[in-house]
């Protein structure tokens, strides 16, 4: 494929942006290649500035499950936005918006909107410390919940040591109050929480971690988790801004039957445009601002145009049988994969949960960070560049889930599968 305009594009970009894009996987570093820049989409559809199209697996990062540009959505954005598109002031759209997600989800009492999903689990990690009064945290090594200071950090050297920041500008003092866990290792979990008892706030996860490719919970991880919360009075938090109305439309917690105490969402509730939420049981909610002390606020939440998208996107999801056809396309690409990889010299495992997956370049199974970082990143770019020359878009990166939506068709799905076939042959 010819990319003669993005490579003009990227030159230009990078003189004037960060490492000429906004968001650090988009550089396509780890794939070995530049980026491709997008003119427009449609349905499973994107096309680049050269004119190539693309049967897309990005999706936004997840909140296309309808598609890129469905004809009800972008009416809703029309329509709101010829009213006016930000009054930083209540609007009716935001209590609809939020009597949606509260019915979908059982345990969110409450819910504010926020402008992205880093804004929502610091935010939510805010309340889980004003609501109890303590200071430390528990994330999972390979779950990332935004760029927030507190959550930038990996595990230390000890098994009960606290993290290291992962990143410049982060102080080692913040990080002193996370603690990292491995992920799907309860074990682990319950020394680091003997370790500090009565001191941590809050466990932080994934319900299925989307940030090293596709990893769900081992069976009984996520019920003996929230045990352990409860007994413990820690809040638990899970971080649903992938999950939340893609895996089911209540979320992986409809999916594996466990819920939380605090929930982060974002992506699908704004229809593809930035917006975020954290809500939870009434009582730990109202600590927050302006009827307790905890503090948070934000001038674009509640924005206008991402709450009529969300509402526009939610309701078109209620339709019947909706999941059931996303989860039939899904187990028909899978299907195909497995085929074609077992087939193959090269080693390869296909992890999917709904609408979400990933191909790790190793034999597998992945249940945690560690095993993710087992995969062969090298032979991945080399599938990643020939899947993109055959017209297949997926994430730039080993340790990124991929997206199916509503509108990929038999005929895109097929395609997929024999791209993927000679993609092997060359990898």
């Amino acid at each position: 494929m010819n990319h003669t305009k993005s490579e003009e594009l990227f030159v230009k970009a990078k003189a004037i942006i960060p490492g000429g894009v906004n968001s650090p996987v988009r550089a396509f570093k780890s794939a070995g290649c530049n980026p491709i820049f997008i003119a427009k989409a449609a349905g499973s559809k994107i096309y680049d500035v050269d004119g190539n199209e693309y049967i897309d697996y990005v999706g936004s990062w997840g909140p296309m499950i309808l598609g890129h540009c469905h004809p009800k959505v972008v009416e809703a954005i029309q329509k709101t936005a010829a009213s006016g598109a930000s009054f930083g002031a209540p609007t009716p759209l935001e209590t609809e918006l939020a009597e949606i997600v509260c019915e979908a989800y059982p345990n969110i009492e409450k819910v504010r909107m926020v402008s992205s999903g880093t804004e929502a689990t610091m935010s939510a990690i805010r309340l889980a410390r004003g609501y109890t009064g303590r200071d430390k945290i528990l994330k999972f090594d390979g779950c990332y919940h935004g760029h927030a200071d507190s959550l930038l950090v990996k595990a230390g050297s000890g098994l009960a040591t606290f993290g290291v920041p992962t990143s410049p500008g982060v102080p080692a003092d913040f990080a002193k109050y996370t603690l990292t866990a491995n992920y799907n290792d309860l074990a682990n979990v319950q020394e680091l929480v003997a370790a500090n008892k009565g001191e941590i706030a809050c466990i932080i996860l994934e319900a299925v971690a989307g940030n090293m490719g596709c990893v769900p919970p081992v069976k009984g991880f996520l019920q003996e988790l929230r045990d352990l919360c409860t007994a413990e009075g820690i809040i638990l938090i899970i971080d649903e801004v992938m999950t939340g109305f893609r895996v089911a439309y209540g979320g992986a917690q409809e999916r594996f039957g466990v819920r939380g105490d605090l929930v982060c969402l974002g992506k699908i509730i704004g229809g593809g445009l930035p917006v975020g939420a954290f809500g939870g049981k009434r009582e730990i909610m109202d600590s927050l601002s302006p009827e307790g002390g905890v503090y948070q606020a934000g001038t674009l939440s509640g924005n206008p145009l991402a709450m009529s998208a969300g509402i526009a996107t939610l309701k078109l999801l209620q339709q019947e049988g909706f999941y059931q056809q996303l989860e039939e396309k899904a187990a028909y690409l899978e299907k195909g994969v497995q085929q074609v990889a077992g087939n193959s010299p090269i080693a390869t495992c296909w992890q999917r949960v709904g609408g979400m997956f990933c191909t790790y370049f190793q034999e597998g199974p992945v249940n945690n960070f560690d095993a993710a970082l087992a995969s062969d990143t090298e032979a991945f770019g080399r599938y990643f560049r020939s899947m993109l020359d055959q017209g297949i878009n997926l994430a730039p990166a080993q340790f990124e889930a991929g997206f199916i939506s509503i509108s990929h068709s038999k005929e895109d799905l097929d395609k997929t599968i024999a791209a993927l076939e000679k993609a092997l042959a060359t990898v």
